[in-house]
């Protein structure tokens, strides 16, 4: 994976995607479950389309975002719940399945997304790894970033849509750190800076 430059954000993001790349390696699995977890602009959503583009294994992988399940601002539970029932556990059972994206503007489900137990998964988004989670995933990741370069890329990235919305999705955020405690339960954690 050639780096982009000397950028240091660019930098560690290339490191964690070769961390985990290897880690699937080391599972020898035709079709490992990868669950990327970490808070807003921890750099979870660059780092899973690294990981994406530089898949190990034959076949493509299924890139699932936790933002397309979130049934709006205040979901972060209640998407973490439809990626276990719909995508994770039939996917454990070697069953095709299929999730629907949220759709933000209308609130609403929308279109279907199949899911087949052939083929690897990345999850990525925050909750993405809990309890229930961690035991059907192959390898777990958290992405520790510092809070105001989190804050700094989220907003750039998601702009006026999000900043008001900020402090609501993070106090979910505090709940799944508290509650769920995904950075003991990763089998692997990695800084951006």
């Amino acid at each position: 994976m050639p780096s982009r430059n000397d950028d240091p954000v660019a930098l560690a993001l290339q490191r964690a995607a070769v961390s985990i790349i290897d880690a699937i390696i080391d599972v020898a699995a035709s079709n490992p479950v990868v669950l990327i977890d970490g808070r807003a602009g921890a750099g979870k959503t660059t780092l899973s389309r690294m990981v994406a583009a530089n898949w190990p294994l034959a076949g493509r992988p299924q890139l699932i975002a936790l933002d397309s399940l979130y049934p709006g601002w205040d979901g972060l539970d209640a998407g973490v719940e439809r990626a276990l029932h719909d995508i994770l556990r039939p996917h454990a059972r070697g069953l095709l399945s299929t999730w629907r994206r949220w759709d933000w503007e209308l609130e609403t489900d929308a279109e279907a997304h199949a899911v087949t137990p052939a083929l690897g998964v990345i999850l990525e988004g925050c909750g993405a790894v809990n309890p229930a989670t961690a035991r059907l995933a192959d390898v777990s990741v958290w992405v520790e970033s510092p809070d105001a370069a989190r804050k700094r890329r989220a907003l750039d990235r998601d702009g006026d849509g999000f900043r008001p919305h900020w402090d609501r999705w993070a106090a979910q955020e505090d709940r799944h750190l508290e509650r769920d405690d995904p950075r003991a339960l990763a089998t692997l954690r990695v800084t951006i800076p």
